[in-house]
């Protein structure tokens, strides 16, 4: 008996704790969005003590968000980039990391998606040691006469960084697997299945 209750106490560790984290940092990320917001609401508003809606500041940014987006894709937007440009040219250092997070953002969400080929690369040809990871460039003119060979990004497990290589095209396996599952894999160390959803679906569909 006591073996399999602690058994059954691992498994809805296992099943309960990710949902419990997840629900963690959401919980405290539409707090601190809502902190930050809600007071310029109030002064703006007047909305004090039991006027005070909990969680209006985080709902009104995601609408802002959602506004930006619609704007963005109107002739409006075509003269706000251009100020911004011209700001963003004035402040070199301000414009470098913009335009590194801008673009790590859209090469996972944006319309310009990069991790989409997972890889499998040989480190050397004298060994049999394979990292995975995601083409991300294939052209590599401006880097200078550079053939025959591909920028590869290589994530961390259990980090959100990684490392860029140039790499020979002869080194490269291509990988028939959904990007996300790749990345899953990779950032758990190893540990998340790239066949789970697979299996699942076959379970439910038997």
């Amino acid at each position: 008996m006591t073996r399999k209750f602690f058994q059954y106490f691992l498994n809805g560790a296992l099943v309960s704790l990710p949902i419990i984290i997840i629900g963690y940092i959401f919980y405290n990320l539409f707090i601190s969005l809502d902190d930050i917001i809600s007071p310029l609401l109030e002064e703006v508003f007047g909305l004090k003590g039991e006027r005070k809606i909990r969680g209006l500041g985080f709902v009104i940014l995601i609408g802002l968000f959602t506004l930006m987006g619609f704007l963005a894709n109107t002739f409006i937007a075509q003269p706000i980039r251009n100020w911004l440009k011209r700001l963003l040219d004035r402040a070199p250092l301000v414009k470098t990391l913009y335009d590194a997070i801008n673009d790590l953002l859209s090469a996972f969400v944006g319309q310009k998606k990069r991790f989409n080929q997972p890889v499998m690369v040989r480190l050397s040809k004298g060994t049999d040691v394979h990292k995975l990871g995601f083409i991300t460039d294939e052209n590599l003119d401006k880097l200078g006469e550079i053939e025959g060979k591909v920028a590869v990004y290589f994530p961390h497990s259990y980090a959100f960084s990684g490392n860029l290589y140039i790499v020979p095209k002869e080194n490269i396996t291509l990988i028939d697997q959904k990007p996300s599952d790749v990345m899953k894999y990779i950032v758990s160390g190893g540990v998340s299945d790239l066949d789970s959803d697979d299996e699942d679906e076959n379970e439910q569909a038997k």
